[in-house]
């Protein structure tokens, strides 16, 4: 059993994770972004849920609005792109990667390999 208290500050951080399965958290300052037009994971799966704050997440080129409680998948090979669209407030996410796609210094992991 594994157990951590998140703070839910940073930019962005693994927090938690195991050889299948890893947890970050993102947090993007207001008009702040992260992926971009070639961000995919190619041997990860990513569940992001919104803690707080509202934006937009761009997947495979279609937008979708992401506020509070959204929970969504993006399947692995899917090009995204997190927009923090809100003037004034974070947007913090939680964010699961099946199998784990970045080391823990976060560095992204090539597909098919393990955290070690």
């Amino acid at each position: 059993m594994k157990r951590k208290q998140l703070r839910l500050r940073q930019s962005f951080g693994i927090v938690l994770g195991n050889d299948r399965s890893q947890a970050a958290e993102m947090v993007l300052p207001p008009g702040g972004s992260e992926g971009g037009s070639d961000n995919r994971h190619q041997g990860a799966d990513q569940w992001l849920f919104v803690v707080s704050g509202s934006g937009r997440a761009t997947i495979n080129g279609h937008r979708y609005l992401l506020r509070q409680r959204t929970l969504l998948l993006i399947e692995r090979g899917d090009m995204h792109q997190i927009d923090n669209t809100h003037r004034t407030e974070p947007l913090v996410t939680l964010n699961f990667y099946v199998p784990p796609a970045y080391t823990a210094d976060g560095d992204e992991l090539p597909a098919g390999r393990k955290t070690a």
